[in-house]
């Protein structure tokens, strides 16, 4: 058996150690770290950009959307990818590429999400639908995210139920609200935007369609969290690794941040593509049809409440869906959409909070402050109340518009998914051999992933240096 399976830096973070695959769990036990992922994509693509752009421009668009999914799809399997083999994160991976990529993805993972635009979102509908005001009600959903994820033993076992829960309820409010509202023709209209490959309406503004593409799915930086995902619930290698645990109610558990990477052995190769089949499997049926059918839903949904009428500014265009379901079918359903629509983006939010301080804090430990940082657990508590003050110092200014927050933090990550595509192609074919290896089909659709987001970032960049100039 060769020991070329995997060459893994070591020039900046040290070697990691070899050690056995654990015998491959059942598909049904790794569900989980996909719907928590799925579940930060509905509140961002699905409920809000994608909505409204087909509320605007129809279903010309569509083609895009898929394609930004499968794009996701593939992108995540490769982030996945490397923590299945050495129980490290993709972030760690990117630093033993270069000790610079540290300081640089702090950046990328926290500035396009400090915003808080999820919040301002849910507190606007909650301002419809009980004249409270949107700051205090915004403010109030931080700190009840923090505190969520603050006082569970297992960070992860939080988030994972509560998305389980959320997501489950909306998927079934959405396909209830299809049914009641969608007619075949319009169905046939989302197939035939869907093979109408290229074509992009006059009028639409680039960094709303560059945000939506990359908010197809999760988007950005928070699908690095995935690595963490399937850490924390035992995947491969990532058996070895400890958890992010609660300092007030959990006992703390090793998190080096460096991994343990497989050993070649016969067994180990058997076990691998157990592991690497059974994963796939769980990231396509719950990420990428749960993803695919909620962006179909909800596109189908505002088409037929709202069609191609004047859409309101910002958030506007969801009372007006409200509306139609009232004039329908009376003040119930619309309340029950309004219900749909704070579920929907406090599921974003939480999933939001939590994904982005595992990222920030793999990076802070593995790539900025070296030897001396706290644990993995401190430096995670730390960075979800930095994160939560900073939102409230923006709420507290004054500035209350969600739809503008949405679209610069979806418009700046389409900029990093470009970035960690190239990177992710310089780490998994640059450093693992044999079987684990991308195939030629995979390598594909990360170039094809690369020169579709550089296409766009290009596009969006032009666009607004003309409108500068």
């Amino acid at each position: 058996m060769s020991s070329e399976l995997a060459r893994i830096p070591d020039h900046v973070l040290p070697a990691p150690d070899r050690g056995d695959l654990p015998e491959p769990v059942a598909l049904r036990r790794m569900i989980g770290p996909s719907i928590i992922l799925a579940g930060l994509s509905i509140g961002s693509g699905e409920f809000v950009l994608w909505p409204r752009l087909t509320a605007e421009f129809g279903f010309a668009l569509f083609w895009a959307c898929w394609i930004g999914v499968t794009i996701q799809f593939f992108l995540n399997m490769e982030i996945e990818r490397w923590t299945l083999v050495t129980g490290e994160s993709a972030v760690v991976g990117f630093i033993r590429l270069s000790r610079g990529f540290g300081p640089l993805f702090l950046v990328c993972c926290t500035l396009p999400w400090i915003w808080p635009g999820w919040a301002t979102g849910a507190a606007t509908l909650i301002h419809w639908q009980f004249g409270w005001p949107v700051a205090g009600v915004a403010i109030a959903s931080l700190l009840l995210c923090g505190l969520i994820l603050s006082i569970g033993p297992v960070v992860y076992r939080t988030v994972e139920v509560i998305q389980l829960v959320l997501v489950t309820g909306i998927s079934l409010l959405a396909i209830a609200l299809a049914i009641a509202l969608v007619r075949w023709e319009s169905v046939q209209a989302l197939l035939a935007g869907a093979v109408r490959i290229g074509e992009i309406p006059d009028g639409i503004e680039l960094p709303l369609l560059f945000g939506a593409l990359a908010f197809a799915g999760a988007g950005g930086s928070v699908n690095l969290a995935q690595s963490n995902y399937i850490n924390d619930k035992g995947y491969g290698m990532g058996h070895w690794v400890g958890r992010i645990t609660s300092p007030f109610t959990g006992r703390e558990e090793a998190t080096t941040g460096v991994g343990r990477v497989i050993a070649p052995s016969e067994a180990n190769l058997v076990r691998w593509r157990v592991w690497w089949r059974r994963t796939n499997l769980e990231h396509f049926g719950s990420f990428f049809v749960l993803c695919l059918l909620s962006l179909a839903l909800f596109s189908l949904i505002a088409h037929e409440l709202i069609g191609h009428a004047a859409v309101a500014d910002g958030l506007g265009f969801i009372a007006d869906e409200a509306a139609a379901l009232e004039a329908r079918f009376g003040a119930g359903a619309r309340n029950l959409f309004l219900v749909l629509g704070v579920a929907v983006l406090f599921t974003t939010e939480l999933a939001l909070l939590d994904a982005v301080s595992r990222v920030a804090a793999d990076i802070l430990k593995m790539g900025v402050l070296g030897a001396d940082a706290p644990s993995l657990s401190r430096l995670y508590f730390i960075v979800l109340w930095g994160l939560i003050a900073f939102g409230i110092a923006v709420l507290a200014s004054g500035f209350e518009k969600p739809l503008t927050l949405l679209v610069l933090s979806a418009t700046l990550n389409g900029f990093v998914m470009f970035l960690y595509t190239g990177l992710l192609l310089w780490l998994n074919v640059g450093h693992l051999r044999g079987p684990l290896r991308p195939s030629p089909l995979r390598i594909a659709a990360l170039i094809g992933a690369l020169a579709f987001f550089g296409y766009f970032s290009a596009l969006t960049l032009y666009d607004q240096l003309a409108r500068i100039g």
